[in-house]
């Protein structure tokens, strides 16, 4: 819609967030005192959030903008900010008219770094802009740049990944046991790989697997109590990065994106001998 705010003296407005998560969740909320309507989008009622100031330039300097509000929403748990889940999530904030639903984005952005401070959090907003300020000139280096599986690395996915149903081994532990067609899944080649959850508490997180031991999988976050047996999750295999795994394990040296064979820093130390 297209409209002027504030161009009469009393305005019925309040401040809305529209935030989408990378694993498809997407959440609303509005400084009101009540739930609104944006489309199809639930803007929930959480006036306890507030936008800091946005500054928006004609240059190249990024756009900054912030979000501080309480953990006690339902929607905004510590939990899901310390696993993660809101880590690049996209944010899009503005106003509202609470009697018409027009309205108008004033700032697009990325989350960055989340803080929490007691029963409240903040988190940086990064517009557009900032990806300008990204080197993406490659520094070289001796192990393989490329995200294993990815475009890049160009390894199929499909044949080093798994589905598994997860069986909690300790209420107090991190680690976990996957069964598939009814065996445990219990492989040195997952070591250092990753376990992206598809439901329960951890649904849309992924996980990286830090030990394989005898009892399962152990993960590099700790597991919510309230993880049941049987949750779904996909399992991939693991990547040292270097060339000899590539060559050896995947057969890719070809795509490797690396130089191993680069001298290091101790070149300049080095003497000759005989």
């Amino acid at each position: 819609m297209s409209r002027t705010f504030f161009a009469n003296e009393l305005e019925g407005t309040a401040t809305f967030w529209r935030i989408l998560r990378r694993d498809g969740v997407a959440l609303g909320f509005t400084s009101h005192d009540r739930d609104l309507m944006l489309g199809s989008l639930r803007l929930r009622a959480a006036p306890g959030m507030l936008s800091a100031a946005i500054s928006r330039t004609a240059d190249f300097a990024p756009d900054s903008a912030e979000i501080r509000g309480a953990l006690a929403h339902d929607a905004i748990a510590a939990e899901e900010l310390s696993n993660g889940q809101f880590d690049g999530a996209q944010v899009e904030s503005g106003i509202v008219d609470w009697e018409t639903g027009e309205h108008a984005v004033l700032y697009r952005g990325e989350m960055g770094a989340i803080s929490r401070q007691g029963t409240s959090f903040e988190a940086e907003l990064l517009s557009a802009k900032a990806q300008l300020a990204r080197d993406d000139i490659p520094r070289t280096s001796p192990t393989c740049r490329a995200e294993f599986c990815g475009r890049e690395c160009g390894v199929n996915p499909a044949r080093h990944t798994v589905e598994g149903k997860a069986q909690r081994i300790a209420a107090d532990s991190n680690a976990v046991a996957f069964v598939r067609g009814g065996t445990t899944i219990v492989d040195p080649l997952y070591a250092g790989g990753t376990v992206r959850w598809f439901d329960g508490p951890h649904a849309g997180v992924t996980m990286q697997v830090i030990a394989i031991s005898a009892e399962g999988f152990v993960l590099d976050r700790p597991l919510d109590p309230a993880l049941a047996t049987g949750t779904s999750a996909r399992l991939r295999t693991g990547c040292d990065h270097t060339l000899a795994t590539c060559q050896s394990r995947f057969g890719n040296a070809v795509n490797f994106r690396g130089e191993p064979f680069v001298p290091g820093n101790d070149l300049l130390t080095r003497y000759p001998s005989n």
